[in-house]
């Protein structure tokens, strides 16, 4: 008997039954199956599957090896689809493609985020050519939606092959640890013992966020959804606030060595931010977090780590991140304390001058509001490429004790002024280039800083520049003509 001889109630319970099972073999491996990966992401009972009765052309005994379907996040509408691995292990084949292809095609007509759910062994090798046309085609629905809607990839199972590039393509990449795999050579080839490995994948920028649990990477991925806005249009995410916005901050242990993410607890609503990508380049700090009520992204130097030094690998996580709120109408607040470039022949052959000029693109492109705080050193071409006016941002500011200079003090010293080392000691003399070369008002005097401000005004000259610069993601107005004089 085939589908279509059954009634909609046979059908049902047949799916039902089939449910039960992956239900039971999750368990065994002490794991969720598919739907009820959807019911722990999505609020409860707002699960409505699309195309439920759809059976592999391969075997029609079985459903397709994927379930789609919208619901709800904190009650904003969200389209999913998850690879059921206990569904013949997930096997992707055509049916499998245009199932989440129509669920792309809803997601961008009613703009809302689509989150992906990956853990398939592959694809069904007997669709042979058919099986990487069915790839292909997910990967143009995922190109086609990206910049216009937010793409959420959680990896809990096998994610290989063709998988692995689609989920790449996603905006943000959640991970389970010691359970998720990622790969696109097979694991017979690689030589390494770890190969494919979900923290391997964390370490390398592949994967956005790793958790140790599927309840907690199940509450990221909801903690990201809120953070983004349900697409391209919709402009700068606002919620209450709850903290004040003229809350003086503590910035007193900024100086030579501390983590940045001190400062983001400090500026953000109730210390609250959500940090990505935090193995790759560590070096550099990008983060989620609403501040004075507006989502922003903050994107930081971290002086704890190499004295914040631009490296290839943090000038593009910057980049990336900076392009991600921009596709959104994120704003972005660029916290800047840096030695300058890094510098070492493995950098130049990274190569590093693309690296650092994908940065100036990022900046120069967005659109998005910028602003940037100048919060300890900002020597070199670090201060240029993080966010200055000169290569867009609306607003800068710097902290009184803010150093900034075409070079460090140090440098400067041994490079001018080494034959009066003789006369003073070479802290004095660095100390008076810095006094007299790399104080922030010298920088507010040409233009490249709007105002040099107290720590503890931080927050909220952040918030204040925010609420000014709300509408700029909109746009500016359409004007019908010039108004001309009497």
């Amino acid at each position: 008997m085939d589908n279509t001889t059954k009634t909609a109630a046979e059908l049902k319970a047949e799916l039902a039954k089939k449910d039960a099972a992956s239900a039971s073999a999750a368990a065994k491996d002490k794991s969720l199956s598919a739907r009820q990966t959807i019911a722990s992401v999505l609020d409860e009972g707002t699960f409505v599957e699309i195309g439920a009765y759809v059976k592999r052309t391969v075997d029609d005994r079985d459903y397709e090896g994927v379930i789609c379907g919208y619901g709800a996040i904190d009650s904003r509408l969200v389209f999913i689809f998850a690879q059921d691995f206990y569904r013949m292990k997930g096997a992707f084949d055509d049916l499998q493609a245009k199932k989440i292809c129509d669920l792309y095609a809803l997601a961008v007509k009613n703009g809302a985020p689509v989150i992906g759910v990956f853990n398939s062994a592959g694809a069904v090798l007997s669709e042979g050519v058919d099986a990487l046309g069915a790839y292909g085609r997910v990967m143009n629905a995922v190109a086609s939606a990206s910049g216009i809607i937010p793409q959420i990839a959680y990896i809990n199972g096998v994610c290989a092959g063709s998988a692995a590039v689609i989920a790449s393509m996603f905006d943000v990449a959640v991970a389970v640890k010691d359970k998720a795999s990622i790969y696109v050579s097979p694991v017979s080839a690689l030589k390494a013992k770890n190969a494919g490995a979900a923290e391997g994948a964390f370490a390398s920028g592949l994967v956005t966020k790793l958790y140790d649990t599927e309840a907690e990477a199940l509450g990221g991925v909801r903690a990201v959804v809120n953070y983004l806005p349900q697409n391209n249009m919709e402009g700068t995410v606002t919620e209450l606030c709850t903290d004040d916005l003229n809350r003086a901050v503590d910035l007193s242990f900024v100086g030579d060595k501390y983590d940045v993410k001190a400062v983001l607890a400090a500026i953000a609503d109730n210390g609250n931010f959500l940090e990505l990508s935090e193995s790759y380049a560590p070096e550099a700090v990008c983060a989620l977090a609403s501040v004075g009520g507006t989502v922003a992204g903050i994107a930081a130097n971290q002086p704890d780590v190499n004295g914040g030094k631009l490296t290839p690998l943090a000038a593009r996580k910057i980049a990336k991140f900076v392009s991600m709120c921009d596709s959104f109408g994120i704003p972005v607040v660029t916290l800047v304390d840096s030695e300058g470039v890094a510098a070492g022949d493995d950098y130049e052959n990274a190569p590093y001058a693309a690296e650092l000029a994908k940065l100036a693109y990022a900046y120069s492109s967005a659109e998005t509001a910028k602003i940037t705080v100048v919060l300890g050193k900002a020597y070199g071409s670090a201060f240029t490429l993080m966010g200055s006016k000169s290569v867009g941002a609306d607003i800068a500011f710097a902290l009184e004790n803010a150093k900034i200079s075409i070079m460090s003090p140090k440098s400067a010293v041994a490079f001018l002024e080494n034959e009066k080392v003789a006369k003073k000691s070479r802290e004095e003399l660095e100390a008076e280039w810095a006094a007299e070369n790399a104080a922030p008002v010298k920088a507010a005097v040409h233009g490249e800083i709007d105002d040099v401000i107290e720590a503890s005004e931080a927050r909220m000259r952040i918030c204040a520049a925010l609420s000014m610069l709300a509408s700029k993601c909109c746009g500016a107005p359409a004007r019908r003509h010039a108004n001309l004089p009497l």
